[in-house]
């Protein structure tokens, strides 16, 4: 026993953090580890539910401290861990203290489930993109967010993946919802494809599937769902919003940034995706092409590669022999504009300006255009001796393969 005038009393706090997980409780865990270097003679805690709430947390830490001569005193129950019949009161107390952690966490979902059943839609509003909480309680819109993600969706319906969107605002300096100067395809794909955008609202997307992990899982139909039509104003049209959704389905895997083919080139054969790849990265034979992604998987696809380059000329060839009609798809471009940016004269003219860069029915293109083939093409398919190319406006063009330009 230490002298009296030699005793420290050190306080260890969690602030509101549930005691059914001592992963994140930072204040217990430093706790903990004081304990085990020495630092700490005797523990004493209010009560077995304020220590922890899960049986195999208790226990183990209380069996780890005992190992290192650290004693725990619970004021409550008047028990101390050196106590011979500690461990059978431990395991009761905290077995109750459980108990009663999956009694609020059942009654919360309960009554979360009631909201949801009754149309009530409740989120993170200060995490979320373009809307902030009205003085009702409702959905109000946030200009100066929304204006980003009306940003989003224009860059996307001009053929941007989700990558290369990103990209470019932070390129722009744009800010994302939380501040951050980088911004993220996953991200892009969430604000793409989130519901809420064209003014519904789906309710329990995910749930909890253990209250003492906090697991969350992707409800796919094993708990109620709930959907809300109408549920607040839009900042995207719902038919610009669905237009978009039918996009995305179409363009599965474009995610990628490593050419511009990424995403948009597949096999006639299997029907994967091509990806690009270098052959003689450290010659002067250095070429790269694209294959099929399952000639390295189990299928072992025998599809031939072809070249970056080649692909480069076969699609000019093609836009160049048999255009697709320039005409509607700038007057699709014209209406998305006014739908999208309906008040926003800088962002209108900037698509406009990017429109008359697409070139006319009857017009030439002489050299290979990235941001024409990302414009205009929905899918590229090569097959054996022909590529074809499947444009914005559903036409199809195909163009035989160049001889040699196939392995």
């Amino acid at each position: 026993m230490k002298p009296l005038n030699c005793i420290k009393i050190v306080f260890y706090i969690d602030e509101g953090i549930t005691g059914t997980s001592t992963k994140r409780r930072d204040g217990f865990n430093k706790m903990v580890s004081d304990a085990l270097e020495g630092k700490i003679d005797l523990i004493i805690t209010k009560s077995v539910s304020r220590f922890a709430r899960n049986t195999v947390d208790t226990l183990s830490t209380i069996y780890k401290l005992r190992e290192h001569n650290v004693e725990c005193y619970f004021e409550k129950e008047n028990l101390y861990s050196f106590d011979s019949k500690c461990d059978l009161m431990l395991t009761f107390m905290s077995g109750i203290a459980q108990q009663e952690s999956r009694a609020i966490s059942e009654n919360t979902t309960w009554g979360l489930r009631v909201r949801f059943s009754e149309g009530k839609v409740s989120f993170a509003y200060s995490a979320f993109l373009g809307y902030d909480l009205g003085a009702d309680g409702k959905l109000v819109i946030n200009e100066a967010q929304a204006a980003v993600v009306r940003h989003i969706y224009g860059l996307f319906l001009q053929g941007y993946s989700f990558c290369a969107i990103a990209g470019r605002l932070t390129d722009e300096g744009i800010l994302t919802v939380t501040g951050k100067t980088v911004w993220r395809d996953h991200t892009i794909k969430s604000i793409l494809t989130n519901e809420k955008y064209r003014g519904d609202a789906i309710l329990q997307k995910t749930y909890t599937v253990d209250f003492l992990n906090k697991k969350i899982k992707k409800n796919d139909g094993l708990v109620p769902q709930y959907y809300i039509k109408e549920n607040h104003e839009p900042i995207i049209p719902p038919e610009i919003f669905d237009k978009v959704q039918d996009m995305i389905k179409r363009r599965t895997g474009r995610v990628k940034c490593a050419s511009v083919f990424s995403g948009r080139v597949f096999c006639g054969r299997c029907g994967g995706a091509y990806g690009v790849k270098v052959w003689h990265s450290n010659d002067k034979y250095r070429r790269t092409v694209l294959t099929c992604s399952n000639r390295y998987k189990d299928i072992k696809c025998s599809a031939p590669s072809i070249g970056e380059n080649e692909l480069k000329e076969i699609f000019t060839e093609a836009v160049s022999r048999v255009l697709p009609d320039m005409d509607s798809i700038k007057a699709d471009f014209e209406y998305i504009s006014d739908r999208l940016f309906h008040g926003n004269e800088k962002r209108k003219k900037a698509v406009s300006e990017y429109v008359n860069g697409i070139p006319a029915s009857d017009g030439i293109v002489t050299e290979f255009d990235a941001e024409m083939f990302v414009t205009l093409t929905e899918r590229v398919t090569v097959n054996d001796d022909r590529v074809v190319f499947t444009f914005r406006d559903n036409t199809e063009i195909t163009v035989p393969t160049p001889n040699g330009s196939r392995r």
